[in-house]
C-alpha cells in the first residue's frame, strides 16, 4: 500500500494535476479514497451503476468492452490516468470492465468528495474540473477524427 507521500509523488506532473501547487494537490489527495486492485481483479463491472471515477496511481489496467459476443480492448491504462469519469456526471451505467493487468494503487473519487472540495478546497476543486474536461476534449476530439477517417477512407475491400 502506498503511503499519502509516495501518492503526491507519483501524480505530480500527471496531466490532471499539472495547475496544482504541491500544497493544493496534497490537501485534495487527502479527501480522496485510496483503492488496492489486484492483478485481474474487476475494477468496474460493465452494465454496473456507476458511482464514482478512479485515477490510477499505481499499476496498470485494461479497459474491456463486451457485446455481440465478442469482447473488446478499448484501452490500456497506465499509471496519471483516469477512468469512470461520466459518474460524476450522470446515474448511468458503466460502458465497459476495467480490469486490473497488474497490482493496483487507485484514488477514488465521488460526487460527494468533488462537492466537498468545492467547499473547502474551491482552487483545487476547479482545477481539477477543468483538467478533466480539457483531456474529455482531447478524447472527443481523436473520436471525431477517427469517425471521419472512416468516412472519407473506408476499410480497402468494403462497398
Amino acid at each position: 500500500m502506498s503511503t499519502s507521500s509516495q501518492i503526491l509523488e507519483k501524480l505530480k506532473g500527471k496531466s490532471l494535476f499539472l495547475e496544482f501547487t504541491t500544497e493544493e494537490l496534497a490537501d485534495f489527495v487527502e479527501l480522496l479514497d485510496v483503492v488496492e486492485a489486484k492483478k485481474g481483479e474487476i475494477i468496474v463491472k460493465q452494465d454496473d451503476p456507476g458511482d464514482c471515477m478512479f485515477i490510477l496511481v499505481d499499476g496498470g489496467a485494461r479497459v474491456l468492452h463486451h457485446g455481440h459476443g465478442r469482447d473488446i480492448n478499448l484501452a490500456s491504462l497506465q499509471p496519471g490516468d483516469f477512468f469512470g469519469e461520466l459518474a460524476l456526471v450522470d446515474a448511468g451505467v458503466r460502458s465497459a470492465d476495467v480490469v486490473a493487468a497488474a497490482d493496483c494503487t487507485l484514488l477514488r473519487i465521488t460526487q460527494a468528495v468533488i462537492s466537498a472540495a468545492a467547499g473547502v478546497y474551491p482552487t483545487a476543486a476547479f482545477k481539477f474540473l477543468i483538467a478533466i474536461g480539457r483531456i474529455l476534449v482531447g478524447r472527443l476530439r481523436q473520436t471525431n477524427q477517427r469517425y471521419v477517417d472512416t468516412l472519407l477512407f473506408p476499410t480497402q475491400g468494403k462497398d
